[in-house]
C-alpha cells in the first residue's frame, strides 16, 4: 500500500481493508486485485455479522407477529429503512424495498402501466399514459433503466424518445432539452454510465424535465456508493439503487419515490402483507411503503444493508468520494498511457467515477479477463448490460477496471503493470 494514498489516509485504509475479509484472498497464486466494485461491491465484516446474528437470534417474519422475536425482525426492518433513507437523503417512508434495482424500475414501470388501465382511481390518473405520450431515455443506460420504459411504451401506447450521447460518453444535454416537449412524460436518466463513468448533471435534467411536467428517474445505482447522495436536494421524482453495489447483500434494492407520488401511485403485486380491508371481491391497500411490499419480505439482507449503510455513514461519503476520487485519476491517466489501449468515455477525471472501461486493440475483452485473471486481478468483461452505449462507441464489448473504497493505488499500480502486458502476451507487442 502506497503513503500515496489519499482520501482515507494509509492507516485508515489498511484499517478499512482489514474489514473485507475476502480481500485477503489469493487468486491463481497472487494477491487478489479486486477491479469489479461497479459489477458487485464487497461486503465488510459488520454486514456479514448483522445478517449472521440475524439468522441466529432474531429471525421472524415482519409486520406480522406479536410476538419477542417478531417485534424485534420488525424493529431491524424498519431502522434498516431508516438508515438508508437517510445515506440517500430521503425520509425513511419514501424507501420501498425490492429484491434489487431492476425490480424496482420494473415495479415502477407496471404501477405507471397500472394507473394507465385506470387502477388506483383519481390519485392515480396523473400517471396515465395516453397513445403519442413520450417517455425520454439516453443511450447512457444500462438494461435495466432501459428495456422496463421498452415495455411500458409498448403496453400503453407511449412513444420512446431516445437521447444520443456525446463521443465521449457523456449525456448530451442539448439533444435531452431537443427531445423534451409538452408530450413527454417520463424522463429517465442514470446518475452516472456504469460503461464511461460519466455523471450526469441531474439538477439541470431535473430543470428541462420539470419545466414540461415531466417525471425524473434517476437510476443511483452506480453513484450511490461512491458520491454523496440527497435525493431530495436533487429534486428528482423516483430513484433506484441496490444494496450489493454499496456493501451490501445482493437481493435487497430499493425504489425512492416522492412520498406524495408513491401515496398516489397504484400498487403492482398484491397479496399478503400490503392490504388493509379484504371482502371476498375487492381490497383495500395500505399506505405506502407496504403497499408495494406484498409478501414475506427480504429480513435478512434489509438488515445486512442497514449495517453497510452505517458503515457508508461512519466513514462519510465526502471522504469516500475524494478517495475514489484519487484512485480514479490514477486509473484513468494509467490505462491512457499504456499503447494500444483505448479508454471509452472521457479521458478527464472530472463528473466521472472510478469506472473505466477500454478496448485493447486486437485483443477480445474476454482474452483481456483471462490474462488479467491469471495475475489475480478480477475485472469486468462483455457489454456490462449496456449494449447501446458500447454501439455509440463503436465496439461491441469492452474491459472494465472499477474501484471501491477498500482499493488502494498499489492494486492500480499492479493492474497498469498487467495490463501492459496483455499485448505481448499474444504476440502483439507493446
Amino acid at each position: 500500500m502506497s503513503v500515496a494514498d489519499v482520501g482515507l489516509g494509509a492507516s485508515e485504509l489498511a484499517r478499512v481493508r482489514a474489514d473485507f475479509p475476502l480481500l485477503a484472498r489469493q487468486v491463481n497464486g497472487r494477491d487478489l486485485v479486486y477491479l469489479d466494485w461497479g459489477a458487485t461491491s464487497q461486503r465488510p465484516e459488520c454486514v456479514i455479522d448483522a445478517e449472521q446474528d440475524f439468522a441466529l437470534h432474531s429471525n421472524a417474519a415482519v409486520h406480522r407477529g406479536a410476538h419477542t422475536l417478531a417485534a424485534e425482525a420488525t424493529e431491524l426492518f424498519e431502522d434498516g429503512r431508516r438508515a438508508v433513507a437517510w445515506l440517500v437523503g430521503a425520509d425513511q417512508e419514501e424507501i420501498v424495498w425490492t429484491s434489487n434495482a431492476t425490480a424496482a424500475i420494473n415495479l415502477l414501470a407496471y404501477a405507471i402501466s397500472n394507473a394507465t388501465a385506470g387502477r388506483g382511481g383519481r390519485a392515480a390518473r396523473r400517471f396515465a399514459l395516453a397513445a403519442g405520450d413520450e417517455i425520454v431515455v439516453t443511450e447512457l443506460e444500462h438494461h435495466a433503466n432501459l428495456v422496463p420504459w421498452q415495455e411500458l411504451a409498448a403496453r400503453t401506447g407511449a412513444v420512446l424518445r431516445p437521447v444520443s450521447a456525446t463521443d465521449e460518453g457523456r449525456l448530451d444535454l442539448g439533444s435531452l432539452r431537443e427531445a423534451l416537449s409538452e408530450r413527454t412524460r417520463i424522463v429517465a436518466v442514470t446518475h452516472a454510465s456504469n460503461v464511461t463513468g460519466a455523471v450526469t448533471d441531474v439538477p439541470a435534467v431535473v430543470a428541462a424535465a420539470h419545466a414540461v411536467g415531466a417525471l425524473v428517474v434517476l437510476d443511483a445505482c452506480q453513484s450511490a456508493a461512491h458520491l454523496p447522495l440527497d435525493l431530495h436536494a436533487l429534486g428528482v421524482d423516483f430513484a433506484v439503487f441496490s444494496a450489493h453495489k454499496m456493501l451490501g447483500p445482493t437481493g435487497v434494492g430499493a425504489l425512492y419515490g416522492r412520498r406524495e407520488l408513491l401515496q398516489a401511485l397504484p400498487p403492482v403485486t398484491t397479496g399478503g402483507s400490503m392490504v388493509e380491508v379484504v371482502t371476498m371481491t375487492e381490497a383495500t391497500y395500505m399506505p405506502p411503503p407496504q403497499r408495494f411490499e406484498a409478501g414475506t419480505q427480504m429480513v435478512s439482507q434489509v438488515v445486512g444493508w442497514r449495517a453497510a449503510a452505517q458503515y457508508l455513514s461512519d466513514l462519510g461519503m465526502a471522504q469516500v468520494a475524494q478517495h475514489e476520487e484519487a484512485l480514479t485519476r490514477r486509473l484513468l491517466a494509467g490505462v491512457l498511457a499504456v499503447p494500444h489501449v483505448r479508454v471509452l468515455g472521457p479521458h478527464e477525471a472530472s463528473d466521472r467515477l472510478g469506472v473505466v472501461a477500454f478496448e485493447v486493440e486486437g485483443v477480445h475483452p474476454h482474452d483481456v479477463g483471462q490474462v488479467l485473471d491469471a495475475e489475480g486481478i478480477a475485472v469486468r468483461v462483455g457489454h456490462h448490460c449496456a449494449q447501446p452505449i458500447h454501439r455509440r462507441l463503436g465496439v461491441a464489448s469492452s474491459t472494465r477496471a472499477s474501484v471501491g473504497i477498500a482499493t488502494t493505488q498499489a492494486e492500480i499500480d499492479t493492474f497498469l503493470e498487467a495490463l501492459g502486458r496483455v499485448r505481448p502476451f499474444f504476440g502483439l507487442g507493446e
